[in-house]
């Protein structure tokens, strides 16, 4: 058996042991936490070399996704908030947060078109960086500060996270085109940074959860819980609108598959705390998806060899 064979049957196993390791090793995240932000550049950079301007399309799929990403998002969030706003805030992130940067790395394994998922992905996480800051400060920041200053804050920590990688990635291909084809054609990288990530980002949401009252447990359990209804939601809706555009998968992954990574450390920073939970639970539901998604191809493919 090849490194490539056995890199195959392991790739459906690293995010279930990503997030088991950040279970078991939550204590020692703090120590290396700080480098979160920047493994979610790495990973928009990755993934933003992937597509050319050329191929750089908004197309009726995109426009059905994102409209389901900012106002299913928003929508949610004002019929959730009676219940109360930790739960509106949780559920909003879980549908607000932009596509996930390996998503067109899963969506390649699974057979759908990575350019035209890489294409909404670009187009998500640009949504996400210009009406963060807004919706942010609108339903109000932990900090007690004027909103004009909570949405400068805001914006000078998000739209460069996001937005950079871009800008690095246009430049890469004017100035270094060889360095950039090199970045374009190592997508699985993404994989592999996200498999880190969510480490990361797991073993901080256990570490916050572990810290709690007791008497926050069964917020936190319903948090878990509308993450789920969400997740498997926005994956059959999102194969729903793919389906009628010409790639169900591009449309299932493009909507359930979330950066979790960065809705967890928004959510720690400028939601209510707590509200991190429910990113922190929809990691573990997609990945369940994602996983079992993988292993079915894999075994599919094993009986045509």
């Amino acid at each position: 058996m090849n490194a490539a064979s056995i890199r195959q049957r392991l790739k459906p196993w690293m995010l279930p042991i990503a997030m088991l390791g950040g279970i078991l090793f939550h204590n020692f995240i703090d120590n290396i936490a700080f480098i979160a932000p920047y493994l979610i550049f790495v990973m928009l950079l990755i993934t933003f070399c992937r597509v050319k301007p050329k191929e750089f399309r908004v197309t009726t799929l995109s426009y059905g996704l994102l409209t389901v990403q900012v106002a299913g998002s928003l929508a949610l969030y004002f019929l959730l908030l009676p219940f109360g706003k930790e739960i509106a805030e949780g559920t909003f992130i879980c549908v607000f947060c932009p596509t996930a940067t390996a998503a067109p790395v899963i969506t390649g394994m699974l057979g759908g078109s990575v350019p035209r998922l890489a294409t909404f992905s670009i187009i998500s996480n640009i949504t996400v960086a210009f009406l963060a800051p807004i919706l942010f400060t609108m339903m109000g920041s932990e900090t007690q500060i004027l909103f004009t200053e909570s949405l400068r804050i805001i914006a000078m920590k998000v739209v460069p996270l996001i937005i950079l990688p871009l800008v690095v990635a246009l430049i890469m291909m004017r100035l270094t085109p060889k360095l950039h084809r090199t970045i374009a054609s190592h997508q699985s990288l993404s994989f592999y940074i996200w498999a880190v990530s969510l480490f990361i980002v797991v073993g901080r949401a256990v570490s916050f959860v572990m810290s709690e009252p007791a008497e926050m447990i069964p917020e936190m359990l319903w948090l878990a819980l509308l993450s789920g209804i969400v997740c498997c939601a926005q994956f059959y809706i999102g194969r729903r609108i793919g389906r009628r555009c010409g790639d169900k998968i591009a449309g299932a992954q493009g909507l359930g598959q979330k950066n979790t990574v960065l809705a967890i450390w928004m959510a720690l920073t400028y939601l209510h705390p707590i509200s991190s939970v429910a990113p922190a639970a929809y990691v573990a539901w997609q990945n369940t998806i994602n996983s079992a998604q993988l292993y079915y191809k894999t075994k599919r493919e094993s009986k045509h060899i």
